[in-house]
């Protein structure tokens, strides 16, 4: 849900705020801007008194955002895209029918009627994105469930804004599918530390010596993810 809150100053900051089972409030600058994650009960005036005691820092955040933030994707011949960390270059081309898409090294070919309206190109690519990202991440979360010693979990695409994976009680895990963009390794990272979940419901110490039992380069990578994150909500 979209709340905002005036300053003194008389500048205002917007925020989405989602409310979880949880005991803190946690604020989170994204892409879509500042992100509160606050528990289920907590007071809505509480909450704007956090945020405005925070505000230096989340203007900076934001501000630091802005100067990062990558140009949008026009959805045409000639767009660059990335693949498993790899620049690709899209090639539209017209055609009476809609052809599946061809991937060569280094291009993703789209011939179709429409293949100069923006949103049917991207429509198109995002469909073949999760298409290879959930066979792409499938093989990894086996890979590393058989490499943990547990069962493969069920395995569920994600579009959020906030989060590259997720794990819930029922052992499932959700996987962002953006993430097919980023390097191998550090999407290696993401699932191993989803899988951990399945021993540890929580990010403690035995969480992370769970982590690092089948990614010991996990404080790397997960550097790595902060640096990549612009690049990878470009779409």
């Amino acid at each position: 849900m979209n709340h905002s809150i005036q300053l003194p100053s008389g500048e205002k900051i917007h925020y989405i705020l989602e409310r979880r089972q949880r005991r803190t409030v946690g604020l989170k600058i994204t892409q879509e801007g500042l992100i509160v994650h606050a528990p289920k009960r907590i007071a809505q005036g509480y909450l704007e008194s956090l945020v405005a005691e925070k505000a230096n820092w989340i203007l900076k955040k934001l501000e630091a955002r802005s100067t990062n933030q990558q140009p949008a994707m026009q959805w045409q011949n000639g767009d660059q895209l990335l693949l498993l960390g790899n620049t690709i270059t899209l090639v539209t081309k017209q055609d009476n029918r809609s052809r599946a898409i061809e991937y060569t090294p280094g291009f993703l070919q789209l011939a179709m009627p429409n293949h100069d309206e923006p949103s049917a190109v991207a429509r198109k690519v995002l469909q073949w994105y999760k298409k290879q990202a959930l066979n792409d991440f499938s093989r990894r979360l086996s890979l590393f469930a058989t490499k943990l010693g547990v069962p493969t979990p069920a395995l569920f695409l994600s579009n959020a804004r906030s989060r590259w994976g997720s794990c819930n009680s029922k052992k499932e895990i959700r996987l962002n599918w953006r993430l097919l963009q980023a390097p191998p390794h550090i999407i290696n990272y993401v699932v191993c530390h989803e899988l951990a979940h399945l021993k540890e419901m929580n990010h403690s110490a035995n969480f992370w010596a769970v982590v690092a039992s089948i990614f010991p380069e996990y404080k790397a990578a997960e550097k790595e993810l902060k640096t990549w994150s612009p690049k990878l909500h470009v779409i």
